[in-house]
C-alpha cells in the first residue's frame, strides 16, 4: 500500500518512537524510507564582538545532524529495511513547511512522525509542528505518541 514512507526525526525519544514506527511500515510494506532532519540557519544571537556567528552554529548543527541520521539509517538496516536520508536547511521557516515540501518533492506517500501529544496551555506554548503537518499534507501523516 505504501510505497514512500517520509519520517522526519530530530533525535529526540518522540522522533525515535516515529522512527521506530516507520521502520516497521517500511518492512510491511516493502516501501522506500527516507530520514529527513532539519538544520535552522536561523541563530538571532551575537558573538564577542557584535557580529553574527552563524557559521559555525550551522556547521555544529549539520555534523549533529548527520549523526542523527546515520543512527536512523542503523537501526532501518538492523531491521533489514534500507533507508535514505536527508537534510534540509532553513533559515526560521517552520520545520512542518520544510516537512511537507520535502513529502512533495520526493514524493511520499506517507508521513510518520512522533508527537508529545501535549494537550492545553504546554501545546500552546511550543506549538505543534505534528500539528501543522496534518493540518497541510496531501499524503495520510502517523504520528505516533511518545512512550511514557
Amino acid at each position: 500500500m505504501y510505497k514512500q514512507i517520509l519520517c522526519p526525526i530530530d533525535g529526540s525519544n518522540t522522533s525515535n518512537c516515529g522512527m521506530t514506527e516507520a521502520i516497521n511500515l517500511a518492512k510491511i510494506h516493502h516501501a522506500k524510507l527516507r530520514f529527513l532532519h532539519v538544520v535552522d540557519t536561523y541563530f538571532p544571537i551575537l558573538d564577542a564582538n557584535g557580529d553574527l556567528n552563524v557559521l559555525y552554529l550551522a556547521d555544529i548543527q549539520r555534523s549533529q545532524g548527520e549523526k542523527i541520521l546515520k543512527a536512523a539509517e542503523d537501526n532501518a538496516l538492523q531491521s533489514g529495511v534500507s533507508a535514505d536520508r536527508k537534510i534540509a536547511e532553513s533559515i526560521g521557516d517552520r520545520v512542518s513547511t520544510l516537512i511537507i515540501k520535502q513529502a512533495e518533492e520526493w514524493p511520499a506517500d506517507l508521513i510518520v512522525m512522533g508527537t508529545h501529544g501535549l494537550r492545553g496551555f504546554a501545546r500552546f506554548m511550543m506549538g505543534s509542528d505534528a500539528d501543522a503537518v496534518v493540518k497541510q499534507s496531501h499524503v495520510p501523516v502517523l504520528l505516533v505518541k511518545t512512550h511514557s
